[in-house]
């Protein structure tokens, strides 16, 4: 008798890049069309849109952590935290070069956002990660 083959499952720190890439990459895109909005309305509308997606991956990746990969409510919030302060650090890391190569901005406050704007984000998103992960928990069947 032979073994049962076992699949293995991409682990969670790859999961906290690809959210993390994801969440940059909405920024830098969403901010990019902003810059060529007509309007003031048309920037308003580019940074809701930013904030839209932004919350459907994250509680997409709250779900997939509690359900799917069926982690802990505290594991499943320090994920999506790490997710997100992983997307908050590239896209301070992304504003600290566009001062660098365009000289606008304060250069030293940019510096600072590379520490800041993760901890700012991280541990919000941490917070509702936990609550939305405990609801989770409650009503969803633990396989």
């Amino acid at each position: 008798m032979s073994a049962p083959v076992r699949t293995r499952r991409r682990g969670t720190p790859w999961d906290v890049l690809v959210t993390g890439a994801i969440y940059l990459v909405v920024g830098l895109v969403t901010a990019q069309m902003a810059q060529g909005a007509h309007a003031h309305g048309g920037v308003v509308a580019w940074r809701l849109a930013a904030w839209a997606v932004s919350a459907i991956v994250f509680v997409t990746h709250v779900g997939y952590e509690r359900i799917v990969r069926a982690s802990s409510a505290l594991a499943t919030a320090r994920h999506a935290a790490l997710g997100a302060a992983l997307g908050a650090c590239g896209l301070a890391v992304a504003a600290t070069l566009h001062h660098l190569a365009t000289g606008t901005g304060n250069g030293r406050l940019l510096g600072l956002a590379i520490v800041v704007w993760p901890v700012i984000t991280a541990v919000p998103a941490f917070l509702v990660a936990l609550a939305g992960a405990y609801v989770l928990g409650r009503r969803a069947p633990r396989p």
